[in-house]
């Protein structure tokens, strides 16, 4: 195909085209401008199309560039009308197929066997690589004066400012746009621990600046210091460290300030100062503040339980007696008060266990710090762990805020467990780990807390029958059983009566205004006399119930008929009743039917939902009580029902 208009004619032999053709350095081919033949190829463009020179000879231009036919034409003849004329829309084929990158430069020469297209081929890879070779070169060769002048234009800065850098408090160095140390003041040499000579010439932020404080790696393409010479900004940091030559981490605050030579970065100066006291001083007082807070919720709920306590508590704290059973009791408080032993109190319902705790409390080194109570029997199943150890806000439904537990609330004091034997098993491991261990979890966070807390426990059951039934842990009983002490029933220790009966009579807040009650013999005797099922909390019901009742100045006792000791045969039939009154019998008769109901619906439960102790709106000690008191078996564990005993 020719590269004009004009038909093609045969091709004519080619004349060589001089040594500059030959032997140039750029590739060069002669095509004859009619039949489009390459007529010649110089070795340069051997090389570059891979092929030999007889091989490009035999070729046309068009066998070059398959495809291209257009392509060819258009730059021949832009070539023709211009003069001269570069492309670098063509490709070129090589020998092995691949294409080639190639800027074309063309011109007409006329020769005697007519006109030719001289092309110059240009590898455009080959001249990118030179470009970047002569950019490299340029680069070394400026480099070196721009380095030279920032390093006098640093040791202007230093020799400027000698006196004030030596004078000023706060850490100065210099670094250049390569991060090298180029000056460092005394004082920087003082905080960091390296010398100036040691320091400077060497990378700056490998040396003090190369991890962050918690231990990570600080990599220099993020440190500000160094970002100060290549964004041009200003910055300033608080909260980061420097590293000391020892290894000690340096807390600092610092500004880098970029440096600027006729309109180049050239590097920063550094200003910072040591802040580790200041720091250490912060985090000392927000400690302070966070323990503040701490104790406040601390004793904002002391006082919300010393007033709850307050409330509930109607009976007398002394130990009120001269029995050898009520001495003995206190002979062992004596004992054990100014030791940490955990004690473990053992005796029926309304015996004054409670009483023994407290005395033992106020005995203690402990008595400046609460006596913390815990009714175990009270407490719910899902809410015990809540109750003991506290929760953090968002641990579980409901939970909307912090909540200290009783552990926490009695560190450094007492804590009273009443009714321990009610504790769920799943539960006495985490007790068993606070006796021995002293921590525990809140629940719903990860944080171990420390108490020290010492442990009184108190029980109506037998416990080591609980262990052998499997109810209780035995490493758990045996750990409460370190100092045991039995509070005695009130029907062992008779001759304690009167004077209980005299005490609860001088303290009852229901006696009528100038009233001047007293208990007559008979009533002394009567006292006596009675068993005492309920105990000291049952008596003490009796005192209140006689003030109620008292007519004309004199106080009315009202006991429960045929309970008196010894007597055997049944007790006399009472008299019939004055119209829409109530006799004991009657009385006990009632509650009797109540409690078995309540028994039968709650399927023999006494304790926890749906218990008939939460039936019938009682704590499950004083069903208990009632239960012993009116002879009803208390429910063995599945049983259905209760088992009734042979006497109301």
């Amino acid at each position: 195909m020719p590269l004009s208009l004009p038909a093609a004619r045969d091709a004519q032999p080619a004349e060589p085209f001089g040594p500059a053709f030959t032997h140039g350095a750029e590739a060069a081919l002669a095509v004859d401008l009619e039949s489009a033949r390459i007529l010649d190829a110089n070795a340069a463009a051997c090389r570059l199309l891979g092929h030999w020179r007889l091989a490009l000879q035999g070729m046309t231009v068009f066998d070059l560039h398959p495809g291209q036919d257009g392509e060819v034409i258009v730059f021949s003849q832009a070539v023709l009308e211009r003069g001269s004329y570069w492309s670098r829309a063509l490709a070129a084929r090589h020998a092995d197929g691949r294409a080639l990158a190639l800027e074309y430069a063309g011109t007409p020469a006329p020769t005697p066997q007519g006109r030719v297209l001289l092309i110059t081929l240009s590898d455009l890879d080959a001249r990118h690589r030179r470009d970047l070779d002569a950019d490299a070169e340029r680069f070394m060769r400026e480099g070196l004066a721009e380095w030279q002048r920032a390093d006098r234009f640093f040791e202007d800065i230093e020799r400027e400012n000698r006196l004030i850098l030596r004078a000023v408090g706060e850490g100065i160095y210099g670094v250049n746009a390569e991060g090298k140390t180029t000056f460092v003041n005394p004082a920087a040499e003082q905080i960091l621990g390296w010398t100036a000579e040691e320091m400077i010439g060497r990378d700056m932020h490998a040396m003090v600046h190369h991890h962050h404080p918690d231990g990570a790696l600080y990599p220099n393409n993020t440190c500000p210091i160094y970002a100060a010479f290549r964004d041009g900004a200003v910055h300033h940091v608080e909260n980061e460290v420097f590293w000391h030559r020892s290894g000690k981490p340096v807390w600092v605050e610092y500004t880098s300030t970029p440096l600027r030579d006729r309109g180049r970065l050239i590097g920063a100066v550094v200003v910072f100062r040591d802040v580790t006291q200041k720091r250490e001083a912060n985090e000392q007082l927000h400690a302070a503040l966070a323990e503040v807070d701490r104790l406040r919720e601390r004793l904002e709920m002391e006082n919300a339980y010393l007033q709850e306590e307050i409330r509930a508590e109607s009976s007398h704290r002394g130990i009120i007696g001269r029995s050898d059973a009520i001495k003995k009791v206190l002979r062992q408080v004596e004992l054990v008060a100014p030791t940490d032993a955990t004690v473990l109190i053992t005796g029926e319902s309304g015996t004054g266990k409670e009483l023994i705790a407290r005395a033992i409390h106020d005995a203690s080194e402990r008595r400046e710090r609460p006596l913390i109570r815990v009714n175990c029997a009270a407490i719910p199943r899902e809410l015990f762990e809540s109750e003991f150890f506290g929760h953090v806000r968002g641990a579980f439904t409901g939970a909307l805020r912090d909540r200290i537990g009783r552990f926490e609330l009695a560190d450094r004091g007492t804590l009273f467990l009443d009714e321990v034997g009610e504790i769920p098993l799943e539960l006495q491991s985490k007790l068993l780990r606070v006796l021995q261990e002293g921590q525990f979890e809140r629940i719903g966070e990860e944080r171990t807390r420390q108490v020290d807390v010492r442990i009184i426990a108190a029980t109506n059951r037998d416990l080591k029958a609980a262990v052998r039934a499997g109810r209780f842990r035995e490493d758990l009983f045996y750990r409460l059983d370190v100092m045991p002490i039995e509070s005695v029933p009130l029907r062992d220790r008779r001759e304690d009566i009167p004077l209980l009966a005299a005490h609860f009579l001088d303290g009852a807040r229901r006696k009528p205004a100038g009233a001047q009650l007293q208990l007559s013999e008979g009533d002394v005797r009567r006292l006596t006399a009675y068993p005492w099922p309920g105990n000291v909390r049952e008596l003490q019901n009796v005192i209140e119930r006689g003030i109620i009742l008292a007519r004309n100045g004199r106080l009315h006792i009202d006991l429960p008929q045929g309970q008196q000791p010894g007597s055997e045969a049944p007790a006399a039939r009472p008299a019939a009743p004055a119209a829409g009154l109530e006799t004991e019998t009657e009385r006990r008769a009632r509650l009797r039917a109540s409690i078995l109901a309540a028994l039968e619906a709650a399927g023999g439960k006494v304790s926890g939902p749906g218990g008939a102790a939460e039936r019938l709106g009682l704590k499950p000690t004083t069903l208990a009580s009632r239960l012993k008191s009116l002879g009803i078996a208390a429910p063995r564990p599945g049983a259905r029902g209760p088992a009734t005993g042979s006497h109301a």
